[in-house]
């Protein structure tokens, strides 16, 4: 964002908030945590002491639980809950259930992390930021010894040090934000996790056989018919006499039909193009450069065939960002490249267009990045303003 864009969105605040929260979360836990292995020592002879330590060891699991729903001040969505429901009710079962799991180890080894590192320098983060700006700010008011000028010059300076305080700080948020998600989140070899990808996969299997289908059935039914239609209404435009009065109608329709024709042509190739299917991506890309609306450039380094379901999706994100380039960029020249190395499909599309493009204002490109995650695959976007635009795609591709 630009720096005053920056300084009047909600960014700077939500950052601000994460960091802020965890340093008192942490600093909290590890008060509890404290007080928790001191009373497990006192009395480590009783009962007392024994549900102490493993309260300590479970404690990661309230940590990870506030941090789950902490990390929607820099993100939107928040984590998901990595446990399994225990089979049987009551606490000793629910105990039992928790400490076996990996999930809850983590938690306990992220919470010490939090306790003796990310706190202290989420500390550090928000301390020195808010006594910097506040020594900047108020120099004039407590400096005395030197010319007021200088406080003033300083106090100004204090403004340009908030600009980039604040890009520092959400760029800390934000790291820390991957850290927690990377501890937190839903690891692949969670079953839950192996079934949700095995069904996303058969759903987008699915979306693709049905495609397919919609595609044959036009091409092979309602276009077939358009065709016939067209040639019996050029044949009747023949055999009518001049100046007939039926003819100024059947010319119409001839003419309206074919314009059905060519209507129904493109939604055909929207749907599901037929090049795709027969001749695989390269060629797919090279037709949609010749009916791009602008010139495209393509550096294609692509083997004859790939997996069907990584042609479609990168065949659809490249029409989707020349389409963006077209409509919304006022772009005069766009690049396509793709290649396929270490196992997978790399796509960029360049624009030379005026930048600033948002998903979150309907340009497709929310929709682009969904069709490429349901295949692991991601979307990286960088749109400046004042160009140019770059859409880079990458999506796993086994040969």
């Amino acid at each position: 964002m630009r720096p005053t864009k920056l300084l009047t969105s909600r960014w700077p605040w939500r950052a601000f908030a994460y960091v802020s929260t965890s340093a008192v979360l942490g600093l909290a836990t590890l008060g509890v945590l404290m007080a928790l292995l001191v009373l497990g020592a006192l009395f480590s002879v009783v009962v007392v002491g024994l549900a102490a330590f493993v309260a300590t060891a479970l404690s990661g699991v309230a940590v990870a639980r506030i941090e789950r729903w902490r990390i929607t001040l820099v993100e939107d969505v928040e984590l998901p809950d990595p446990h399994r429901t225990p089979d049987q009710p009551g606490v000793r079962k629910w105990v039992w259930f928790r400490l076996k799991e990996a999930a809850t180890w983590r938690e306990l080894g992220y919470t010490m992390a939090l306790v003796a590192i990310m706190c202290w320098l989420d500390s550090m983060v928000i301390a020195a930021g808010v006594y910097g700006l506040f020594a900047l700010w108020f120099a004039p008011f407590y400096i005395d010894d030197v010319p007021l000028v200088w406080t003033l010059a300083m106090s100004a300076f204090g403004f340009v040090v908030a600009v980039l305080y604040a890009y520092g700080l959400i760029g800390w948020a934000v790291a820390r934000a991957a850290v927690t998600r990377a501890v937190l989140g839903p690891r692949d070899d969670d079953p839950r996790m192996i079934e949700l990808n095995r069904s996303r996969a058969r759903l987008v299997d699915a979306f693709e056989i049905e495609r397919r289908r919609i595609e044959r059935d036009l091409h092979d039914g309602a276009q077939q018919r358009l065709v016939a239609l067209n040639i019996e209404l050029g044949l009747a435009r023949l055999e009518l006499p001049e100046g007939s009065p039926a003819a100024a109608s059947v010319e119409r329709a001839h003419r309206l039909t074919k314009e059905a024709l060519d209507d129904l042509r493109e939604l055909i190739r929207g749907v599901h193009p037929k090049i795709l299917t027969d001749r695989g991506l390269d060629a797919a890309l090279h037709e949609v450069a010749d009916r791009a609306a602008l010139p495209v450039d393509l550096d294609l380094s692509l083997p004859d065939r790939l997996p069907q379901h990584v042609e479609v999706a990168a065949y659809f994100a490249v029409v989707e960002a020349l389409t963006n380039a077209t409509k919304h960029s006022g772009a005069k020249r766009a690049r396509v490249a793709a290649s396929v190395r270490y196992g997978r499909l790399s796509v960029q599309v360049r624009d030379d267009g005026q930048g600033g493009a948002d998903p979150a204002r309907g340009t497709g490109l929310t929709g682009l990045a969904d069709r490429v995650a349901a295949i692991d695959g991601k979307v990286a976007l960088a749109s400046p303003i004042g160009g140019p635009t770059v859409v880079h795609v990458e999506i796993p591709c086994e040969l």
